[in-house]
């Protein structure tokens, strides 16, 4: 063989080792690819199965506080009950924001008033009733406003008196105080009235209780209807 050809064979074996090297060396880098992007899955797989098992947990305690504080805001205001009488009014004792005055006093409770109605017609011709409240508590308390005030008929039903139209003022009554209001109304001078009022359901201001009193024997008789000719008054000092 020639020098020429020798040197021919030499070179193309070079070559052929070259490729095969290069082949090899890719191959490896391929494998390393892919092994590190096997760890990487499998560590993302095994963090998110972590977050998976731990979830259930936090959800439970996060579902809990909103449960403890809708138990503590559930919190039912007590109902008063209603006075004795059957005719409880259906417009409850109320004050009045815009009293003049000073007052620092509480609101007297039903409980603490001696209530009691009298006949206080000026004339035979004005229809007058008073009602007195009398402080029987020890401490000073208010009856500021207007009371509620219902009238029960003898045939069972009952019917609201509407307010008069005065400016309430500030009453606080101490120990042994009384207050008075009263309940105008239009006397019957026909003898054909058909209201005959036997009771008088009291509630004092600001107060849910309410107390059934006689309507006075001596009081003039009402003309009918039960409507807004028949006025309370706000509560005042007694003279």
């Amino acid at each position: 063989m020639s020098f020429s050809a020798t040197a021919r064979t030499t070179a193309r074996r070079r070559a052929v080792r070259v490729a095969a090297a290069v082949l090899v060396a890719t191959a490896g880098l391929s494998l390393t690819a892919c092994s590190g992007a096997d760890a990487t899955s499998a560590k993302a797989a095994g963090s998110a199965g972590a977050s998976a098992a731990a979830e259930p947990s936090g959800a439970g305690s996060s579902a809990a506080v909103p449960g403890a504080d809708a138990q503590s805001d559930n919190v039912k205001a007590g109902n008063a009950k209603s006075g004795s009488g059957g005719g409880a009014s259906s417009r409850a004792g109320s004050g009045s924001g815009a009293a003049k005055g000073g007052g620092t006093g509480k609101f007297c409770r039903t409980s603490e008033l001696n209530i009691e109605a009298v006949d206080s017609s000026p004339d035979s011709s004005t229809g007058d009733v008073t009602v007195q409240m009398t402080n029987t508590g020890g401490r000073t308390c208010s009856t500021t406003g207007f009371a509620g005030v219902d009238l029960k008929d003898a045939d069972g039903t009952s019917a609201p008196v509407h307010r008069g139209h005065e400016q309430p003022r500030i009453t606080d009554l101490k120990p042994g105080d009384t207050a008075t209001f009263s309940i105008s109304y239009k006397v019957d001078s026909s003898g054909d009235s058909l209201a005959s009022p036997t009771n008088i359901i009291v509630t004092p201001p600001n107060e849910t209780h309410s107390v059934s009193l006689k309507w006075p024997a001596e009081a003039l008789k009402l003309a009918g209807p039960y409507d807004e000719r028949i006025q309370v008054h706000p509560v005042g000092i007694a003279n």
